[in-house]
């Protein structure tokens, strides 16, 4: 039942991430541990990747790898080509985690304008690109509130536009839907497509939610329990670079695909020789 992404068409494509052969190693008093062990992904521009698998997998120390917050053991992690160090210095990625963590004494305009401000961008070109980010995540008429006035749902869209304001090329996001309520947590899925869409952003999305992983992505990475490897990369196949329809959760090639993700976590056994998770 699960499918496996091919190598078919990587040459062409521009890698927005590449993790060549990374392991992470954490050492203890009680012996080194393990995270992450051979890792191989690569993710193009504008390609939706979720990450999902149980809990201590290393979901999350890979998207920590990819944003420099945190250096492999072995192997390499590129960004644009780029070192990750260096692809964090010149601002090439924004990312967004499951608390918002915005300034409670900021208004939304000045939280999303906060990474612009740090980087010395002019008050004029400010006030146009959190006009422009406000309204692509549908908060033009709270750009005055503060965060206390909002709800969840609406503090991770300024999360989400902040992110965004420097027009990074790719999107670091862990789980930041985890703490909304299910019906929240499916508009918001619906707004983060829509505007992935918009932006052509590439989006790596750890995330617990098999539904959510299917709903949003190009492929689902499954990894497997610590230490973290993948075992099986599923496309989902409902096209790239489009919005992701809410009529799409009733399809039953949806179904297939919740389905096909499932099975994989439960261990079904991967049909692609090692490196076939590179696209």
């Amino acid at each position: 039942m699960t499918d496996t992404a091919t190598s078919t068409g990587a040459a062409t494509r521009t890698a927005a991430v590449r993790v060549t052969d990374a392991s992470k190693v954490f050492p203890s008093k009680a012996g080194d541990v393990t995270a992450l062990e051979a890792i191989d992904l690569s993710v193009g521009e504008g390609e939706f990747v979720s990450l999902i698998g149980p809990s201590g997998c290393g979901k999350s120390t890979l998207l920590r790898l990819i944003a420099d917050l945190d250096s492999a053991t072995s192997g390499t992690v590129e960004v644009f080509g780029k070192p990750a160090h260096r692809a964090r210095r010149d601002q090439d990625y924004g990312i967004a985690f499951q608390q918002a963590g915005l300034l409670p004494w900021r208004t939304v305009a000045a939280n999303i304008a906060l990474p612009l401000e740090l980087h010395g961008v002019g008050a004029a070109e400010r006030r146009t690109r959190v006009a422009a980010l406000a309204d692509l995540v549908g908060l033009s008429d709270f750009a005055d509130r503060h965060p206390d006035q909002l709800s969840g749902g609406m503090q991770q869209r300024v999360a989400i536009a902040r992110a965004l304001a420097e027009r990074p090329r790719l999107l670091l996001m862990d789980e930041p839907f985890g703490a909304l309520d299910e019906m929240t947590r499916e508009r918001m899925q619906a707004e983060l497509s829509r505007i992935a869409a918009e932006t052509g952003a590439a989006v790596v999305f750890v995330t617990h939610s098999i539904p959510e992983a299917v709903f949003l992505s190009d492929r689902v990475v499954v990894m497997s329990p610590r230490p973290g490897r993948i075992t099986h990369v599923i496309e989902t196949g409902f096209g790239t670079e489009v919005a992701r329809d809410e009529s799409l959760r009733e399809t039953p090639a949806f179904f297939a695909k919740v389905t096909a993700v499932r099975e994989a976590l439960h261990g079904a056994p991967a049909t692609a020789p090692r490196g076939a998770e590179e696209r």
